[in-house]
């Protein structure tokens, strides 16, 4: 990678993408971290809605700043959302002393449900089915959960949202079920167990 450019790609010009590891297997075609997930900025103002699946080519930073654009008072403020996740990959390396990047991969990988329910009904008869949920999915609502996990911590709070993304991310990477996020995976799979 580094004979591509003059300089290798570095995240906010700190945090290399280069010995990011995906555990998960299934889930690396969806993680963009490598080649043109690599990018100073998660800002690449990409068209990645206008096809299916186009949005799985967009950096996987990008799509975390994306997910804390949510509740209307937030919609677009882009700029607002990639300062957020600067200050919280600081907190993250200050606490962990790993790269934050590979911090958040884990903690996709840790935080996206593997079983859910879905509803199959017939003539006014509905009932849960287990389905199991695809590797694009996982990476979605894992994204999904640990941004809404630290909007929910930092609403009303006096951590910021930087602090409270940072702790979630930390937290969702090690599995721990303080974590927004894992316990919503685990009530998800829970359930889903249920309606086998």
């Amino acid at each position: 990678m580094s004979g591509q450019y003059a300089s290798e790609v570095k995240l906010f010009d700190k945090w290399k993408f280069e010995d990011v590891e995906c555990s998960d297997l299934c889930l690396l075609d969806f993680l963009a971290v490598s080649n043109s997930g690599a990018v100073y900025l998660p800002h690449t103002a990409g068209r990645y809605q206008s096809k299916r699946f186009r949005k799985a080519q967009c950096p996987i930073v990008e799509r975390l700043a994306t997910c804390l654009m949510f509740h209307g008072r937030n919609a677009g403020k882009k700029l607002m959302a990639v300062r957020i996740i600067k200050h919280s990959f600081e907190i993250i390396h200050l606490l962990t002393d790993q790269n934050p990047i590979q911090v958040l991969v884990q903690a996709i990988v840790n935080a996206g449900p593997r079983e859910d329910s879905t509803r199959v009904g017939a003539a006014g008869i509905v009932r849960r089915q287990a389905v199991d949920v695809s590797p694009f999915r996982r990476v979605n609502q894992a994204l999904y959960l640990i941004a809404m996990g630290a909007r929910e911590a930092s609403f009303r709070n006096i951590k910021t949202i930087a602090e409270c993304l940072a702790d979630e991310i930390i937290n969702a990477s090690k599995g721990s079920s303080n974590s927004y996020a894992i316990k919503k995976k685990d009530e998800i799979e829970r359930v889903a167990k249920a309606n086998r």
